[in-house]
């Protein structure tokens, strides 16, 4: 882990059990962090957990295994504190969320969507990750040190057509972000989001091969971004060596945004 610290900090990761998430999860857990691996599938987020636990160092966690799965539907605020009360009982602290759990949602114009779409995503992709900071940020607060880390998306920078839900949602992800650093910029905690391009994830599954070579076509890089490319940028982000960066947004996206 970056920094030397009396015990192993303790890393949640929401959609932590695939994906950007699964990759985070597993990097964090090389850095040193005591990993949570959080997801809505449990029987995955376990299994992804003790994969990790196979190959890492068990001293780096106290004895007790580097990680951990755990259930969580970050579209119900309840589900979330309990899953903050769960882990502070069992680990005594959070120090880093990573908020990455998301839908991709329906491909299709918005006017074709079906009634309870737009309420679907934002409440998984935004409200999630509003319940996540308001859940954690009382004891990162109280700690004064704290690192939440939002995944956000390019489609919230720029928009993508036959996906307004989900790029108004990761839009909102983006002003959250940016409003809560600024609440909390002289606590300690930092919050920053990633704004990764399509990157090669299960995710793409849920839209239609149409959907996704249009946004390659718009990486002059000209291919998907690996999840392990992310998951290096948001271990920087989790680190004490991101000392001065609160209210970001950190672009990966194969330079279709440069601002």
């Amino acid at each position: 882990m970056t920094g030397t610290h009396a015990r192993a900090r303790v890393a949640v990761v929401t959609g932590g059990a695939s994906g950007i998430g699964e990759a985070t999860s597993r990097r964090l857990a090389t850095d040193g962090y005591q990993v949570v691996v959080a997801d809505l599938d449990f029987e995955r987020a376990t299994r992804v957990a003790e994969e990790i636990n196979a190959i890492a160092n068990p001293s780096m966690a106290g004895g007790d295994g580097t990680a951990f799965g755990v259930t969580v539907d970050v579209s119900s605020e309840a589900s979330f504190r309990e899953l903050v009360a769960t882990v502070v009982d069992r680990l005594g602290s959070i120090d880093v969320l990573v908020n990455n759990a998301g839908i991709a949602g329906m491909s299709a114009p918005s006017w074709k969507l079906p009634d309870g779409e737009w309420e679907r995503v934002i409440g998984i992709d935004l409200s999630g990750v509003y319940y996540g900071c308001r859940a954690v940020l009382p004891g990162m607060i109280a700690r004064g040190w704290g690192r939440i880390i939002n995944v956000s998306s390019i489609a919230g920078k720029e928009g993508n057509p036959n996906a307004v839900p989900y790029s108004a949602a990761k839009a909102g992800v983006i002003g959250l972000t940016k409003a809560i650093a600024k609440e909390v910029a002289q606590t300690g905690v930092l919050v920053n989001a990633v704004t990764p391009a399509v990157i090669a994830t299960p995710i793409l599954e849920q839209v239609s091969e149409q959907h996704v070579n249009y946004m390659v076509s718009r990486i002059p890089m000209g291919r998907t971004g690996r999840t392990d490319e992310v998951a290096a940028l948001i271990s920087w982000l989790a680190s004490n060596e991101c000392s001065f960066s609160t209210g970001a947004v950190f672009d990966i996206s194969g330079g279709r945004a440069t601002y």
